[in-house]
């Protein structure tokens, strides 16, 4: 009889039905590194656990089965005697039954039997929730119980703080749940008798990624050589394998009649000849960005349950600007705004911004469809600023077409992210010497200095609070430094001819 640690499990079971190869390294080497959690993914299980709490208060009554999460037995147990209370729910109720354990968020009592709810942090349901909610049912089957109904509930984009009445939908999943419940035996059999066995092996393919990227991705699939085909810009993964497939592993063995987009010609000759390409288009794709600039950024904070005033499940708050502007007389200025605590930050920041960008011509931001995106949402949160926001949103400019549609370096490795262009068009201007060097760090650590700021000892605190101003700072410092570069590409251009 196989162990508590050795059985299978509800997650272990959809890891394995993304891949054998994946669950068996889940299984023997449960220490991997690759298991090790990125900051990303520990917020969004902490945000996981907070909904799964909230969802209880939508069915009210139950009992909470709170042991410890690697006490399978002793769960299963509890579960057991709970039953026989007949409480209307159960939370975090656990079952044993073909040698595998599962955990059923809610359980309800129903008249005729039971309703499994499977509790999901997203806004909508997704196909991956099915064989979830299959495997409970099966289980909870196998160990005995009339289960009648299969729901997944999940957060309402529709719902707006503080009106968290409507937080939750409940989609009855049942007809498609008894449909993926035919495959479930097979499966899980399948995957025990793998396990007993070596390391299968398993071909890469598009599995590696859907429904999600898979942890041990390196250990799979080769190292490619530089500027292989697959970093031509936005390339479909399927038409990289019929290059190479083709016999054309890298950019340098494309042939000169090969039918190209003007974005991967241009990428081509800049690697084949390995010089950078810049279009003569250029000059005029930089008229519009007329002095004074502003250059702007923004960090957001992403909260699975809304807590401030007409925000919605996971809407993406600006919590954090930085703005570089050109003053008469003065050269650069910079401004920078960041929240540090759990109050609403939009009246201030918005405020902060409006008298940033005072007398600026055009506001450059880099991708700026975010950036609208974070005004058009200020100005709804903040109305008495509606008129100034409005017009800071008609100024933006976007600084990546002008290098994406007229400029590419052959270091800009088949991306024009600024992290790929800024080392490239700026050397020795990058993020390498920031303590926070990435968006989703920069977000997590955000919602900690917000959140949870006071109970961090104030050295902590002022520590994270600089590496957050200096990452975003950074953001705007690059866009000044690529702008000047780009300009300096057109003068030399105007020498030539």
């Amino acid at each position: 009889m196989p162990s508590e640690s050795s059985r299978l499990s509800k997650s272990r079971y959809l890891s394995g039905l993304q891949c054998h190869k994946q669950l068996w390294w889940r299984v023997h080497e449960p220490e991997a590194p690759e298991l090790s959690p990125t900051p990303g993914q520990q917020n969004l299980f902490a945000q996981g656990r907070e909904v799964g709490e909230r969802a209880r208060g939508h069915v009210p009554g139950g009992e909470l089965i709170d042991l410890p999460f690697y006490q399978y037995d002793n769960k299963v147990t509890a579960t057991r005697e709970a039953l026989r209370r007949g409480r209307p729910a159960i939370y975090e109720a656990w079952f044993l039954a073909d040698d595998t354990y599962v955990g059923v968020d809610i359980l309800e009592r129903t008249s005729r039997g039971y309703t499994v709810i499977e509790v999901k942090a997203s806004n909508s349901r997704k196909p991956e929730h099915l064989p979830d909610a299959a495997v409970q049912v099966h289980v909870l089957r196998g160990a005995g119980l009339q289960v009648e109904r299969a729901e997944v509930m999940h957060l309402n984009p529709e719902c707006r703080y503080p009106d968290l009445s409507n937080l939750f939908v409940r989609e009855d999943v049942t007809a498609l749940v008894e449909a993926a419940l035919i495959g479930v035996p097979d499966e899980l059999a399948a995957q025990q008798r793998m396990l007993e066995g070596p390391l299968p092996d398993v071909p890469i393919g598009e599995h590696c990624t859907r429904p999600y990227d898979c942890p041990f991705i390196e250990r799979c699939w080769p190292k490619v050589p530089d500027h292989h085909v697959s970093k031509l810009y936005r390339i479909e993964r399927k038409r990289a394998l019929e290059l190479e497939a083709d016999g054309y592993a890298t950019i340098y063995d494309l042939p000169s009649d090969l039918e190209l987009s003007v974005i991967h010609a241009r990428q081509v000759k800049a690697v084949q000849t390995g010089r950078m390409v810049v279009e003569r288009t250029l000059t005029k794709a930089l008229a519009e960005f007329a002095s004074p600039l502003a250059f702007l950024d923004f960090e957001t904070v992403s909260l699975a349950i809304p807590r401030w005033p007409g925000c919605r499940p996971w809407q993406q708050v600006p919590v954090q600007f930085s703005v570089h502007v050109e003053e008469r007389g003065r050269g650069l200025v910079h401004h920078q705004w960041i929240a540090e605590g759990p109050e609403d930050p939009r009246p201030a920041l918005a405020e902060a911004l409006v008298e940033a960008c005072v007398g600026a011509r055009k506001v450059v931001a880099y991708h700026a469809t975010f950036e609208r995106e974070c005004i058009k949402q200020l100005r709804e949160a903040v109305p008495r600023f509606a008129k100034e926001l409005e017009r800071i949103e008609k100024r933006l400019v976007d600084l990546l077409p002008a290098i994406r549609s007229h400029v590419y370096h052959p270091d800009f490795g088949g991306g024009f992210s600024i992290k790929k262009t800024l080392p490239a068009l700026v050397p020795g201007l990058s993020y390498a010497d920031l303590k926070v060097q990435d968006g989703e760090v920069a977000t997590v650590e955000l919602q900690r200095l917000m959140i949870e700021g006071d109970r961090t000892p104030p050295a902590e605190r002022a520590a994270l609070r600089d590496a957050l101003l200096a990452y975003c700072a950074r953001d705007t410092w690059a866009m000044v430094k690529l702008l000047e570069k780009l300009r300096g590409l057109v003068a030399d251009q105007l020498e030539l001819f």
